[in-house]
């Protein structure tokens, strides 16, 4: 379906650019694809620092583009490659990240750049009407119904790449005009991350490796932290929100710590419908790269005969404050999902540079929400809601500096 979560696909060589390759999603989309060279080519690569990274996938992969918004990283590459015979053309800038996404070869954009820097491609590549790959949960909680219309406007197909809105929308019938009839409401489950069981009284001392030590899934290290305090949850719900057309009611999040259901849609019958699978970023990879069709993904099988037993636990606002401030942010006025997104990844980065302590992360986020308001028609464009992006920032860098002193 056109216009919103639904297919594109012809049986030919999909043309993929791929923003964001050298962290874990964009790794994990190059492994899919180099399983199925006679159905994918790359066609564009981007890093935000990692140049020998890059250089290794240009050299394996000799796309058309390599995208760096850092002139000098840009050139750097451009000078590796040169030395190397690659034939692979360089691009700096932020614009070019929006540029390569809205290609006119490009059939499929994985959105992978981790944070707010990916709304602006992700905007481009909707417009453009690609087949749009969302891992970038952060464009779509910046963006909100700014980002929506664009996914309309320009007849994109968007694919929630994010295991927990993969399970959702794979419990879904194609037909999205029949979901508000059918959802009674959607469940994502979180596993708790790294302190699920530990004392909240505890988390003053914990430390970045710590909180980076997921027991389920391998991550980059700002996600891995989000996880931790379940900051990603919280932006998931935001995420679900907006993908599914749902009232913040309509979302529960509950505790599986196995990570095997990776979410669940009830029905208005109240029958529940669940996707399980082995905990492998791949598999909602390959699906949206292949939807409506399900290609091999490299994923291991999931043996139920030697599964531990499931459970689920409520989540306990104590332990996971953050996870809360999602349904503070949808109840506030438009913008606030921004100023929460912009205050999570300056504590964030703040906490990962031992500046401030794990459990000063929620503090600064619930200040930043509750103290700074949106201007009136700042979410109406890009450039107004990067506006609220960096007024947020310079707020939160500014309490951090307090809070740490």
């Amino acid at each position: 379906m056109s216009g919103g979560l639904g297919v594109a696909g012809e049986h030919r060589r999909q043309r993929i650019c791929v923003l964001g390759s050298t962290g874990s999603i964009g790794v994990n989309t190059l492994d899919v694809l180099a399983r199925h060279p006679d159905r994918y080519q790359v066609f564009a690569l981007s890093a935000m620092s990692r140049v020998d990274a890059l250089l290794g996938q240009c050299l394996s992969w000799q796309p058309r583009f390599a995208v760096m918004p850092d002139p000098l990283l840009a050139a750097q590459l451009r000078r590796q490659l040169r030395e190397h015979g690659s034939r692979t053309e360089v691009l700096d800038g932020a614009a070019s990240l929006a540029e390569v996404a809205a290609h006119p070869e490009v059939d499929a954009v994985m959105a992978a750049i981790v944070g707010a820097a990916g709304l602006a491609p992700c905007l481009a590549a909707a417009l453009a009407g690609k087949r749009l790959l969302l891992a970038n949960k952060e464009a779509i909680v910046v963006g909100g119904a700014l980002f929506m219309r664009a996914v309309a406007a320009g007849g994109a197909t968007l694919l929630p790449i994010d295991s927990e809105h993969s399970a959702i929308f794979q419990c879904l019938p194609e037909d999205r005009g029949t979901w508000a009839q059918r959802i009674d409401h959607i469940v994502l489950t979180a596993s708790g991350g790294p302190f699920r069981q530990r004392d909240p009284a505890t988390l003053a001392s914990v430390t970045p490796d710590q909180a980076c030590a997921h027991p389920n899934w391998v991550m980059g290290r700002k996600i891995s932290v989000d996880s931790a305090t379940m900051m990603n949850k919280a932006l998931e719900v935001i995420e679900a929100r907006w993908l599914f057309g749902l009232a913040p009611e309509q979302i529960k999040v509950i505790i599986h710590p196995q990570s095997i259901v990776h979410s669940m849609v009830v029905c208005r019958d109240m029958s529940v419908l669940a996707q399980l699978g082995t905990p492998d970023m791949r598999v909602p990879i390959a699906f949206g790269l292949s939807f409506p069709e399900r290609i091999e993904a490299g994923a291991s099988r999931l043996d139920l005969l030697s599964l531990p037993a499931l459970s689920f636990e409520p989540a306990d606002e104590n332990r996971f404050p953050g996870l809360f401030l999602a349904w503070q942010a949808l109840a506030g006025p438009e913008g606030g999902t921004a100023v929460l997104n912009a205050a999570n990844e300056e504590a964030v980065a703040a906490f990962l540079e031992h500046r401030l302590r794990f459990d000063q992360i929620h503090q600064i986020n619930l200040q930043c929400l509750e103290n700074l308001p949106p201007h009136k028609g700042e979410c109406a464009s890009v450039e107004g809601l990067l506006e609220l992006d960096q007024r947020a920032r310079r707020y939160a860098r500014d309490l951090i500096q307090k809070v740490a002193a």
